[in-house]
């Protein structure tokens, strides 16, 4: 009998990859979405239409489900204001339907000063906004962890291979068809990074795994650990051409900011651009066996092809 997972945030990047990715493991898939889908969803997979902010609605639509993923992706700039009711929500649906909950969780926990290696046990400091917030939003899967709703966060770097909408996509490989790639901080540092694909297959095994792991737990997802130099070195491989390395001007986001509250959000991070960061999966790595892990210039490629027509233009151009 097949296994029900119900993916919270399903028309966001993460929750796509979610989607697909427990699809294709054989499980029996709930997609919820606020809106329609932004792509037709695998075939098979139940798409349920409500928001998560309506509790009754997304009690109703646990049931029957082992597993919920919280791939929730509130507006960036009001976290403060949607985080606490989305997290009342989505616990009151695992509660009434006893299923696990899942969430993917971020480095900001470790606050402005965070170490170069993090590990599971590496102490959070709530010295920033978002470090707050995401440490109150874990601290209530724990709590409700000692009431019977078993939670898992499993922790990543910056995202890329999902689509629109990340540091790769929007800022990184945005001119990549011009021949140059930006890098938001020294390109001596590195940062961490999680394929998508590679994270949405791993969620899938640790779901499988469930029963042998604590009520709650964290763990954490290595991915790829690159410096600028590193990334433009990669991308040449999967590009094909020769590219220029630029370092991202932060002046206009702080001269926008006063007006426009996304931009003062992205600025309080500017911190993880300055400070080197990597994840230890030694945790993950003895839970699993072997960690989904593509080769970074073939991630790469594949991040790169909806930016194929843009390619074979700039190529076009150059003979």
């Amino acid at each position: 009998m097949r296994q029900t997972v119900l993916v919270l945030g399903a028309n966001g990047r993460v929750g796509r990859a979610l989607v697909e990715a427990f699809h294709a493991a054989g499980w029996q898939v709930k997609a919820q979405m606020r809106k329609a889908p932004t792509a037709p969803l695998p075939a098979g997979v139940e798409a349920v239409s409500c928001d998560a902010l309506d509790t009754p609605a997304l009690v109703a639509a646990a049931q029957g489900a082992a597993v919920i993923v919280n791939a929730l992706n509130p507006d960036y700039a009001r976290w403060d204001v949607l985080l606490p009711p989305l997290a009342a929500s989505v616990l009151a649906a695992a509660r009434a339907s006893r299923a696990t909950l899942m969430l993917p969780g971020n480095v900001y926990n470790f606050g402005a000063k965070l170490p170069a290696v993090l590990t599971e046990t590496t102490p959070e400091q709530p010295d920033t906004p978002k470090a707050r917030q995401r440490i109150a939003l874990e601290g209530q899967m724990r709590a409700a962890s000692r009431e019977g709703v078993r939670s898992i966060v499993i922790r990543a770097g910056d995202f890329f291979g999902g689509g629109p909408g990340s540091w790769f996509d929007m800022v990184i490989a945005k001119d990549i068809a011009k021949g140059r790639v930006t890098w938001p901080g020294p390109e001596d540092l590195p940062h961490a990074w999680a394929y998508l694909p590679d994270l949405a297959r791993v969620f899938v095994m640790v779901a499988e795994r469930r029963a042998a792991l604590a009520p709650f737990e964290s763990l954490h997802f290595a991915g790829h650990t690159l410096s600028g130099a590193q990334m433009r070195q990669a991308l040449e491989q999967a590009s094909g051409r020769s590219l220029e390395l630029r370092q991202m001007s932060w002046w206009p986001l702080r001269l926008a900011s006063p007006f426009v509250p996304m931009l003062r959000a992205l600025l309080q991070m500017r911190y993880l651009w300055l400070r080197p960061h990597q994840l230890d999966d030694s945790r993950l790595r003895a839970l699993l066996g072997t960690v989904p892990h593509t080769p970074l210039v073939a991630a790469l490629a594949a991040s790169l092809g909806r930016h194929g027509s843009q390619l074979e233009t700039a190529a076009a151009g150059a003979h």
